[in-house]
């Protein structure tokens, strides 16, 4: 409706480019899809976060701005840390989104290249403790869905889960942040002034 009513470039302008720019259907696809999951998990009574759907409706600026400083030269952590944090500061010349969702935003695109390139035990395992992994995993699955990353990527990481049976029995510690943020921080308090990035 809000793109119908020609509002929604008003709101998220770069999205609104690009998915003028489609593809086989991608990334309109994309977003559309993620607003029919998320009206599925609200009608089934689960939690459902702003900061999901920010990162839904940003993620194709994210991953072309991301291309591009990797042709740049750029490695792509580094590219795709710089591609979100310039996407995010356009944005929000547009509307406000509070540092309580942009840095989950942020941990959720990172994330989806550790998914990508760690499908062994030893980093699933690693990966799988990360406190925004259930959120990055949901983002990945919704990629492979309308088609941008092969569905066997998001398979595999659906297989590994249903191969750890603790996983079933222990539930998932909510990723609050600030606690993490005060937790990390006492305990490299004697070795001087690191910093935690959310």
């Amino acid at each position: 409706k809000l793109r119908q009513y020609d509002l929604f470039k008003h709101l998220f302008p770069l999205t609104d480019h690009v998915l003028e720019q489609e593809e086989q259907h991608f990334p309109i696809q994309f977003v559309m899809q993620g607003l029919v999951n998320t009206d599925s998990r609200i009608r089934e009574d689960k939690p459902v976060t702003p900061a999901f759907l920010f990162a839904v409706f940003l993620w194709e600026p994210v991953r072309k701005a991301f291309e591009e400083r990797v042709l740049q030269g750029l490695i792509p952590q580094t590219a795709m840390f710089d591609a979100a944090d310039s996407v995010l500061a356009q944005q929000l010349r547009k509307i406000s989104i509070p540092r309580r969702f942009s840095g989950p935003m942020k941990e959720i695109w990172n994330l989806q290249l550790r998914l990508e390139r760690g499908r062994n035990a030893k980093k699933a395992r690693r990966l799988i403790e990360h406190p925004r992994f259930r959120a990055a995993y949901d983002f990945l699955l919704l990629r492979a869905e309308s088609g941008e990353v092969e569905s066997s990527q998001a398979e595999w990481w659906t297989r590994y889960q249903e191969g750890q049976p603790e996983l079933q029995q222990k539930p998932k510690k909510k990723a609050s942040g600030r606690k993490n943020y005060r937790s990390r921080n006492r305990q490299r308090k004697p070795g001087g002034n690191g910093n935690s990035q959310s």
